[in-house]
């Protein structure tokens, strides 16, 4: 799968795909001859019945993870019978190595993934799809977390996934629902950027990708889902939970140590609309005063901690440069990434240096400080000294505020911002070329295939869900035939992380 510098502009994709499916619903499986006919078949009459895009538009691909059963055979079969259906065989398990597998070599422009107990109401396919069709979302998951949802499960696997997912707020700051729903969608495009980002082959690389995804500020939509547990699944759920504990903490120390280059899942600049600069409005100073004051704040207790530690073997002036130098490598670090929203390694090494710059600055406000303090009354008191060091501190704060945002971290100058739009631009690498984004109107009826797979008026197989956190109405019009689809498509509730500023733009 190649891979661009960047990520193109979201678009509506064609309502004519040039023989190219739309569509690819990957059914991941090991030792499933139990149930993996009925599912592919019920999944294929249900995508043949309500799929808008016409024939050809779909396709389900059985990823077989070295099944030692019958899986293979039956695969192979369905495969015959079916034209929309196809096998890809691995020689090792993993749901993760199957995902990555068949969504690295699928031409198709939405890649969508779903368990084979088929535990999800197939009405909420559409929906989940829509969004990426449309080029609002880049992502798209089933949650049975959110409000919306109607889950019948055990006490156990509510309480382990809520407890997941818990960790993974707290841990991560994930604010996707539902990590490991096994209901998800991804634009093609994407994947081709974000894949080789994801280590993880087995259970982990549903949360891994979404972590990923969301730090680099790409859209997420979710899904209210209606999910039955299976009784029968044979996920080990202990080892699994295991396993997951290790790749949060993988992922966390990755992101903590800035050793992932999230850039390239930037859109080029403009592509959001808060890139716009309104005249009289500083871009983004709002929640970077915001985000420095809480940096600040911490920073300074950490400074006076260790500041008070370093007193109790040191003279003032020592400890006083040493816990200095050690809270500005740690600020300008929480800056680099929290306020300024710098990702990656890029420039890592110069911005800690114009840190240390500031540092020394405020090392000669602080140190100045003491020494006219030393000069005027001699041997101050411990308390005395620190109230002194606040003040020259704040004093650096401010200081250290204006050099990060005009020096360190400073915004593009507009047409340098159009000039690296236009420079990394991205050729037209897909088969066919993307249409025009439309949120008023629907395909045309010839565009469709068959009229009775699609029912109009209030009678849709395509149910809508949730609620939009964002610009999200009027996406469901964007999908179907006028007359009916038009009033079908819904939208869950999106997530939109602010696209960091170091990225397209700079």
């Amino acid at each position: 799968m190649p891979v661009r510098e960047h990520l193109p502009v979201r678009e509506h994709l064609p309502a004519r795909g040039g023989g190219v499916p739309v569509l690819d619903v990957v059914v991941p499986v090991y030792n499933e001859e139990e149930d993996l006919e009925s599912c592919v078949r019920r999944l294929h009459a249900h995508l043949a019945r309500t799929f808008p895009y016409g024939q050809g538009a779909f396709r389900i691909t059985v990823a077989d993870n070295a099944s030692s059963d019958r899986t293979p055979h039956i695969a192979a079969r369905l495969a015959d019978e079916l034209a929309e259906v196809q096998v890809h065989r691995l020689d090792q398990k993993g749901r993760g190595r199957a995902l990555r597998a068949v969504w690295s070599n699928s031409d198709a422009s939405v890649l969508a993934y779903m368990d084979v107990d088929l535990s999800t109401d197939l009405n909420a396919l559409l929906p989940l799809v829509a969004p990426l069709i449309s080029g609002h979302s880049d992502l798209a998951i089933g949650s049975r977390l959110s409000r919306g949802s109607r889950v019948v499960r055990g006490p156990k696997r509510e309480f382990i996934s809520r407890t997941y997912n818990l960790i993974l707020r707290g841990s991560l700051h994930a604010r996707f629902s539902d990590a490991q729903c096994g209901f998800k969608a991804i634009r093609r495009d994407v994947a081709q950027q974000l894949l080789p980002m994801v280590e993880d082959t087995g259970w982990f690389f549903d949360t891994e990708l979404l972590v990923l995804a969301e730090r680099a500020g790409l859209r997420i939509h979710e899904v209210p889902v209606d999910w039955v547990d299976d009784p029968d699944s044979t996920v080990h759920i202990m080892r699994t939970a295991t396993e997951d504990l290790k790749g949060v903490w993988r992922v966390g120390r990755a992101l903590a140590l800035g050793a992932l280059s999230l850039d390239r899942l930037a859109r080029p600049f403009g592509e959001d609309p808060r890139d716009r600069q309104l005249e009289g409005v500083p871009k983004g100073l709002a929640r970077q005063l915001v985000g420095f004051c809480a940096v600040g704040a911490l920073s300074t207790l950490f400074y006076l901690l260790l500041y008070s530690l370093l007193r109790l073997g040191l003279g003032a002036q020592p400890a006083n440069a040493a816990a200095l130098f050690l809270s500005a490598l740690a600020n300008t670090a929480a800056n680099r990434r929290l306020t300024f929203k710098v990702r990656g390694r890029d420039r890592a090494m110069r911005h800690q240096a114009q840190g240390l710059v500031v540092f020394a600055i405020g090392l000669v406000l602080t140190s100045g400080s003491l020494t006219a303090l030393d000069t005027a009354i001699g041997t101050p008191s411990h308390a005395t000294e620190l109230t002194v060091l606040i003040a020259a501190n704040l004093a650096a704060t401010v200081l250290r505020f204006l050099l990060f945002r005009i020096w360190v971290f400073p915004d593009p100058h507009p047409t340098d911002q159009h000039k690296h739009k236009h420079e990394n631009e991205p050729e037209h690498e897909h088969e066919y070329e993307y249409g025009h984004l439309d949120h008023g109107h629907g395909l045309d009826q010839s565009q469709v295939h068959g009229q009775s797979q699609v029912q109009g008026h209030g009678q849709s197989q395509i149910q809508g869900h949730g609620q939009s956190h964002d610009q999200g109405q009027g996406l469901g019009q964007s999908l179907g035939q006028s007359q009916g689809l038009d009033h079908g498509l819904g939208l869950g509730h999106v997530h939109d992380q602010r696209r960091h500023d170091s990225g397209a733009a700079r």
